[in-house]
């Protein structure tokens, strides 16, 4: 969608045509879904964040700066909504001691467009921090730039690229180990080689 046309699709929904929306959800909603499954690793609560996510964008539609891409916004919403999920789920996890064992609640659709992460994967991710997580999801899966990713997450471009190395090598370094092959080279079959700026 062109910049001028999704103003003008704002403007409209502003101005009370609130069917117009539905353009904008049919425009990001798939990047969206796939962003919050791999955030989360769970394709129920991805689509439960990602329903909230544009519910939350049209609530702030009128507070939306042109000055800034419409998708950065949205990932950035997408983003805080992610957090909000896993700190729920952090308290539910220790709520959870007070109730019946509830191992059902682990299951992943792995039907999401043929692109999933499998098992080793879901591993790896696991265990880096949330910020390090959302940095190769968006270098690597939805396959940003640093220049589009520093408007999501706010920091500076060298900045970034230091962060992602970090965290390409500690996630090779946990893929390895989730495979059973104790440690691999940069590269090596990870799902996260170096990506084009």
């Amino acid at each position: 969608m062109k910049d001028a046309e999704l103003r003008r699709i704002i403007a409209d929904v502003l101005e009370g045509n609130i069917e117009r929306f539905e353009e904008i959800m049919g425009t990001y909603q798939k990047a969206i879904l796939l962003y919050c499954y791999h955030m989360l690793g769970h394709f129920s609560e991805a689509e439960d964040s990602g329903q909230e996510v544009f519910l939350k964008a049209f609530r702030a539609l009128g507070k939306y700066n042109p000055d800034i891409p419409f998708g950065a916004w949205l990932y950035t919403i997408a983003y805080n909504q992610c957090i909000d999920v896993i700190r729920k789920r952090k308290l539910t996890k220790y709520l959870r001691l007070f109730y019946r064992d509830e191992r059902d609640n682990r299951h992943v659709d792995q039907q999401i467009e043929g692109k999933y992460l499998d098992e080793a994967v879901q591993q790896a991710l696991s265990k880096l921090s949330m910020e390090e997580r959302n940095l190769l999801i968006l270098r690597c899966v939805e396959e940003m730039s640093y220049q589009e990713i520093s408007l999501i997450l706010h920091h500076s471009t060298p900045k970034l690229r230091k962060k992602y190395e970090r965290a390409a090598r500690k996630f090779r370094r946990y893929y390895a180990i989730a495979k059973g092959e104790g440690s691999c080279e940069i590269g090596q079959g990870s799902g996260f080689e170096g990506t084009p700026s």
